[in-house]
């Protein structure tokens, strides 16, 4: 909503204790932005009260039976929808102020439309994640107070993200973050209570949710809507600007078309399918109009190949922009788009199908066939400028007769002029593209210079003789694409990684308080082995051992041992953390999965000193009548865990060796899930 402040470098990622994140800008810096914007949030409030007591004046009408009070309040329901309106027609303005989003060089150029973004309402994660982080994962949510100002303060500043690609990196880092939040702290069968809030950025109509994939779906809508106040600020005088606008309103489209793809049923009107389709289709065609100027920046010259070039690209630029309108004139999109954006996307159809006839007139008219001259190669390229020659004429005859080629070309001069005139006729039209000057100032040097060259060639019967020219085939030599969002170049650290790892200690899983175990390894024998990897399970359990008279039980979490925190650490490094106690009374802590369908993990190991570090999978290939038979004979526990003496070491054939060293919790930050794992496949359903 502001620009950044200064210095207007992106501000360096801060370190891990401050906070992961890039911070926003200012919201007090009072650029054009940011005064727009706050207009816009003022409207959104007033749209808000006038929505509520439309609301309550309807619901009045229907329970009112005395017809006095009935009519009185019909009354006001009409004050109330007028004002409602014209509140409305006030926020359609302020989107159709391109002049602010504009570059601030100097540009003979027609504006492009930008998107302004979603307003939201603060929100407080503190009370709710607190008590789940409590009740679900048994933890003293204190613990997580410095996470969850992390998560708020990365929230507030995606309210005034920088109008660069460190604004588009705080949006996204903001968007996987809530992949995580998602998965750790949102239950699929309940709702948390968390009211989130977003304004309708076309009519200003709040939309409230407790569910957090309407705040995906806003926050992907303004990744879009950011990308396209990047490529509206680009210097359309170079080609490095040009192309970086192109580039851009590609990407907006790929944002919005995967919202559109993803969230299929938002209930705020600007993320609607249908809207968001033609707002897919205008930034491409903005980014082919990027196309045609950046063809058309180091001049066009006066040659016939290049003006048939240039003919066509003009010609599909006018032909998305037609495209555009009336994409934009179907129901139900009709209704809420803004009435500006409707009217500038017909003016610019005509306009470029004004140049595209001009451009064919001037190499008909300027370029006569001359001897030496590559017929060939100008038949071949006049026969591909039309879909079909004009009756009577043929491209190679046409070329050779200079009469042929004037009215033709005088035929498209003509058909150009009225394409300008509708364009200057629509501009006329509305209010809002009435007051941008250089909108007006470009369609009517265009015009005149159309009607100039007519004038050159102008004769007494050409109401007569001329014939209806053919339109010119649209063509380009780069064809604008979809790019859809790269989030894997955005790299974010989950603020809750202490929870343990994400494909274990997420909120759709359901666990057992903590238990602390005591038990002491008796001669060497710890009586389990261990299996898995972040975290590690209890695995081959002896019944009669001290840890499992304690409560330990098979498929048991190790969550810490001796009060050092395992959910991260290796099958290896626990076993470290177990050796390193040594004979004294160990105190684990574990905790036992609820859901019936967790699995195992696959991997196992046994310990022995002495011999070599191996992964074992031995213990799959006990069948069950070898261990129902051991466990009748043995007056004495088997040995599973063990260490220090020489008769245990034979026991096992496959084990993993330990160092006799003291083991510490490693600083280095384990690896976390993909966060495109994190994307929930049920927001289809949204």
């Amino acid at each position: 909503m502001t620009d950044a402040l200064l210095p207007a470098t992106p501000q360096p990622l801060e370190k891990e204790g401050d906070g992961y994140f890039r911070k926003g800008c200012n919201p007090l810096a009072q650029t054009g932005r940011s005064k727009l914007q706050n207009q816009r949030a003022a409207l959104n409030q007033q749209i808000l009260k006038a929505v509520r007591m439309r609301s309550g004046a309807e619901n009045l009408l229907k329970a009112a039976t005395n017809h006095k009070v009935r009519e009185q309040v019909r009354l006001e329901l009409s004050f109330v929808n007028s004002d409602l309106q014209m509140l409305k027609e006030e926020l359609e303005g302020l989107n159709i102020s391109v002049g602010v989003y504009q570059s601030t060089e100097e540009a003979f150029t027609i504006p492009l439309i930008p998107l302004g973004l979603k307003e939201t309402k603060d929100v407080d994660f503190s009370v709710v994640l607190k008590d789940f982080i409590l009740e679900h994962y048994s933890e003293d949510s204190y613990l997580y107070e410095d996470e969850i100002a992390d998560l708020m303060d990365l929230r507030q500043a995606c309210r005034t993200p920088s109008r660069d690609e460190a604004g588009v990196e705080l949006l996204m880092s903001y968007f996987i973050q809530l992949g995580f939040v998602e998965s750790r702290f949102f239950p699929p069968t309940r709702q948390m209570g968390i009211l989130f809030t977003w304004y309708d950025s076309l009519t200003g109509v709040p939309v409230s949710q407790q569910n957090l994939l309407l705040e995906k779906a806003s926050v992907l809508f303004n990744i879009g809507a950011l990308y396209t106040q990047i490529g509206t600020r680009c210097n359309r005088q170079t080609r490095a600007g040009l192309e970086s606008a192109m580039d851009a309103f590609q990407r907006a489209a790929g944002v919005l078309n995967y919202l559109k793809e993803t969230f299929t049923h938002t209930p705020s009107y600007d993320m609607s399918p249908a809207m968001l389709s033609v707002l897919v289709k205008m930034m491409l065609a903005q980014a082919q109009e990027c196309v045609f100027d950046k063809i058309c920046l180091p001049g066009i010259q006066n040659e016939f190949f290049m003006l048939v070039k240039v003919a066509q690209e003009a010609a599909k630029v006018g032909e998305v922009y037609q495209q555009l309108h009336t994409a934009m004139s179907q129901a139900p999109v009709k209704e809420n788009i803004p009435y500006s954006w409707a009217s500038l996307a017909c003016v610019k159809a005509h306009y470029y199908g004004a140049l595209a006839h001009y451009f064919a007139a001037t190499l008909l008219i300027d370029h006569q066939l001359k001897p030496g001259a590559d017929e060939d190669h100008q038949e071949k390229c006049l026969s591909q400028l039309y879909d079909h020659m004009p009756e009577g004429l043929t491209p190679l005859a046409t070329l050779k007769n200079g009469h042929q080629r004037r009215q033709l070309g005088k035929s498209h001069l003509h058909k150009a002029i009225v394409h300008h005139e509708e364009s200057v006729r629509e501009a006329s039209l509305c209010t809002k593209l009435r007051n941008i000057e250089v909108l007006q100032e470009v369609l009517s040097v265009a015009q005149q210079r159309s009607r100039l060259k007519y004038s050159q060639h102008q004769e007494a019967d050409d109401l007569v003789n001329l014939i209806d020219a053919p339109d010119v085939v649209s063509k380009t030599e780069q064809e604008v694409e979809i790019i859809p969002p790269q989030f894997s170049k955005v790299t974010v650290t989950d603020f809750f990684q202490k929870l343990g790892p994400l494909s274990v200690f997420s909120a759709n899983k359901r666990w057992t308080p903590p238990r602390s175990i005591h038990f002491t390894v008796e001669q060497g024998d710890l009586g389990f082995t261990l299996r898995g990897n972040s975290p590690v399970q209890v695995h081959f359990l002896d019944p009669y051992c001290s840890a499992a008279l304690a409560g330990a039980k098979e498929g048991d979490y190790i969550v810490s041992i001796q009060e050092v925190d395992c959910k991260w650490l290796t099958l290896s490094e626990v076993m470290k953390l177990l050796k390193s106690a040594g004979k004294d009374d160990i105190e684990m802590k574990v905790v036992s999965l609820l859901d019936s369908t967790s699995s195992m993990h696959n991997k196992s190991a046994t310990y022995s000193v002495g011999m070599q570090k191996t992964y074992s999978m031995i213990c799959l290939a006990i069948d069950d009548d070898d261990k129902t038979d051991k466990t009748k004979k043995i007056s004495k526990k088997l040995s599973f865990l063990s260490w220090g003496t020489n008769k245990n070491r034979q026991k096992s054939a496959s084990t993993l060796c330990l160092p006799s060293v003291g083991v510490a919790r490693p600083s280095v930050k384990k690896k976390l899930p993909s966060p495109f794992s994190l994307l929930s496949n049920d927001s289809s359903l949204y």
